[in-house]
């Protein structure tokens, strides 16, 4: 599913204009690339908690070459599911 059918869904379901929702959405990935982007951690009840955490420098192969490289320290976004969205998955693995 692309963001435009998020909000072409939520438009529908909201019975606003695609342009409203749209915005809407736009509104709030860009307020949780900040929070992120700050470092903060964002929890969703029943849909789950993104959060920034360290990853370290690792050791990697160049599959072309068989090169090792240094692949270098960063921050990663992590996703944790919450209860629901687990609950979901199961459902849907069965």
């Amino acid at each position: 599913m692309t963001k435009r059918e998020i909000a072409i869904a939520v438009a529908k379901k909201l019975k606003v204009t695609q342009k409203t929702a749209a915005e809407v959405l736009d509104a709030l990935i860009d307020e949780m690339k900040s929070a992120l982007g700050q470092g903060e951690r964002i929890e969703i009840r029943d849909f789950g908690v993104f959060s920034v955490r360290d990853a370290k420098k690792k050791k990697a192969r160049n599959p072309r070459t068989n090169e090792v490289v240094i692949v270098p320290a960063r921050k990663r976004i992590k996703f944790v599911p919450g209860k629901r969205m687990k609950e979901l998955a199961q459902r849907l693995s069965q």
